[in-house]
């Protein structure tokens, strides 16, 4: 893996957490590309870093780049995750992959096309305890999943003079809170339980409906400082609450928010078995709860000598020593990467990829229908 050279497209928030776990796994980063070519040097200098593109052309036809980790807002995916391919590179995205299923399925034939590997960034799998908890479904402990149920919940949107390009739908997509964050917690819990969402009934709201826009820049979760402001109306949901049908009978129901004060980033679960319990959250995410009818209930703390065989490698530290957000790309670009350095792409892949992108934009698309129409709506 250390022979393989990344470049990272986007340069806040995201894009400096890929670059700090990359760094971690031994990746070298060979530059950076931002938004223009005086950030992108500014950013190269500040970080360490040789190469400042200028261009994303410029990027896809350096030949001493293996893989381009692109995080940069939800419109420019489609474009600059098609000049990568085609320029050879192997791609990981944030999500969402793109802007429509249209553009996600485009991809993902344009990838086997170009023999290159494609992977959407749901690293919240990657938590060890995440990874115990598939297990523990996988090896029959809590009996058959009957429920799931869930939220995942933020503050950071909380006020009218909150704002970040999320808002805006040419910019973000139609859904807001059940693409950002609703989709990290589908995702999760498909995987966790290996079962697809057949159907869906959703109720969404825009609990904000105006907001003032600063004039200037403003990175993702911090405050704007100037006094000049557009008042700009919302039409993206606030908050969500969607039930959920899954394959093999299994319910569920899931709530997401960024307008709920005092939660920061909280991804909540639970799965109800037939003969046991266990829920999981992301403010306190080296316990895992274990519950029973017949027997006290248990927390298991994130230590990889209690863990199961398959979640221990996932525990970078012994027991004791906090795991977090950040060990969760870590954790993700190690099977990514030895999986891209391995050559044989007819293997099959542990890691979120372009199909599981995808996947996501379906539910979201029958989400939104859902919500549109009031009705339960099939997964296409």
């Amino acid at each position: 893996m250390k022979n393989l050279h990344a470049a990272i497209i986007g340069l806040g928030f995201v894009g400096r957490a890929h670059l700090e776990a990359l760094r971690r796994r031994g990746i070298q980063v060979a530059g950076l590309l931002g938004s223009s070519p005086e950030r992108t040097k500014e950013a190269c200098s500040s970080l360490g870093l040789d190469r400042a593109y200028s261009s994303l052309e410029e990027l896809a036809r350096d030949a001493n780049v293996d893989v381009v980790h692109i995080c940069t807002p939800n419109h420019l995916h489609f474009d600059q995750a098609s000049a990568l391919l085609k320029g050879g590179k192997h791609v990981m995205c944030e999500k969402p992959l793109a802007m429509d299923t249209r553009q996600s399925d485009n991809l993902i034939s344009l990838a086997r096309e170009q023999q290159r590997v494609g992977a959407v960034a749901y690293n919240l799998r990657y938590y060890p305890l995440c990874q115990e908890a598939r297990s523990i479904l996988e090896r029959g402990l809590i009996g058959v999943p009957r429920l799931v149920h869930g939220s995942f919940l933020q503050d950071w949107l909380l006020y009218p003079t909150d704002w970040n390009w999320r808002l805006e739908p040419q910019l973000g997509g139609e859904l807001r809170a059940i693409s950002d964050i609703g989709t990290h917690w589908l995702d999760l819990m498909t995987w966790i339980t290996g079962r697809k969402v057949t159907e869906v009934c959703a109720d969404l709201a825009t609990v904000v409906p105006e907001r003032r826009r600063p004039r200037g820049r403003m990175e993702t979760f911090q405050k704007s400082t100037t006094a000049e402001f557009d008042q700009i109306k919302i039409a993206t949901d606030d908050y969500g609450s969607v039930l959920l049908h899954f394959e093999e009978s299994l319910r569920g129901v899931m709530t997401v928010s960024q307008v709920s004060a005092g939660r920061k980033a909280r991804l909540w679960f639970e799965v109800d078995g037939s003969e046991g319990s266990m829920a999981w959250n992301s403010e306190s995410p080296n316990t895992l709860w274990i519950g029973h009818r017949s027997k006290p209930n248990q927390e298991l703390p994130k230590d990889p000598a209690l863990m199961s065989p398959a979640a221990r490698g996932y525990a970078a530290y012994p027991g004791g020593h906090p795991e977090g957000y950040p060990d969760t790309f870590a954790q993700l670009f190690k099977d990514f990467y030895a999986y891209v350095a391995a050559g044989d792409l007819e293997a099959p892949r542990s890691f979120p990829t372009f199909e599981t992108g995808h996947r996501e934009m379906v539910l979201c698309d029958a989400i939104a229908a859902s919500n549109r129409e009031r009705r339960w709506v099939a997964i296409a």
